[in-house]
């Protein structure tokens, strides 16, 4: 049996991945968490052998939870399960460590898929981005080319930014001093082009939808 932790803010979510899976033969729910703070506490105590979450938690980021995770438990494997759009956060996430992303409007049948696909230790992204990675191209090129771009810190320095963050706030989340975090913003102006904090932000929410 695959021992499945499910984590995940949402309590709906939660319980319809909960039946989802009780009626599965070779996938059993060890755990269901509402705070991704509580994931690493769980997995030092129980045997997992896969983690379904949400990508970000009101006071844990996604991406800083999946580099712990890399760090500290490698044998464990980690999906992403976000309503966020694949074209921007699929690649990062799979960079720092997850081993799938599965975004909450698929089917029953293609979440169970990837778990199991993921357990025999394969990659899991749709086939649509999977299709755009092998030819080297994107259907969303607006976002997606701009997205690329970026490294797995930017991404995430960005995505806190996003979400109103302050420098001292992300320099303790990431764990990297507020002066690395002046610098990866500077970083980001010149790759959006924008002189200022506030168009930062907006124009990042805005390749994010185009």
């Amino acid at each position: 049996m695959i021992k499945l932790l499910i984590a995940d803010n949402h309590p709906i979510t939660r319980k319809g991945l909960e039946v989802l899976f009780s009626a599965s033969p070779n996938i059993e729910i060890v755990g269901s968490l509402q705070d991704g703070n509580d994931i690493l506490d769980f997995i030092r105590k129980n045997d997992v052998d896969i983690i379904l979450t949400e990508a970000d938690f009101p006071k844990l980021n996604g991406l800083t939870l999946l580099r712990y995770l890399k760090n500290d438990f490698p044998d464990i494997k980690t999906v992403i399960f976000s309503g966020e759009p694949e074209e921007v956060y699929a690649i990062n996430a799979i960079k720092a460590g997850a081993s799938g992303f599965i975004h909450k409007s698929v089917n029953v049948i293609t979440i169970n898929e990837a778990i199991l696909k993921v357990y025999d230790g394969g990659i899991y992204l749709s086939n649509d981005l999977t299709q755009q990675l092998a030819f080297g191209n994107r259907v969303n090129k607006g976002s997606g080319t701009f997205y690329k771009k970026l490294s797995t810190r930017e991404a995430e320095v960005l995505k806190l930014l996003t979400i109103g963050r302050k420098n001292k706030e992300i320099s303790k989340e990431l764990d990297i001093n507020e002066k690395t975090v002046s610098t990866y913003k500077a970083r980001l102006m010149r790759k959006l082009k924008v002189t200022n904090l506030i168009d930062l932000v907006n124009q990042a929410k805005l390749a994010e939808h185009l």
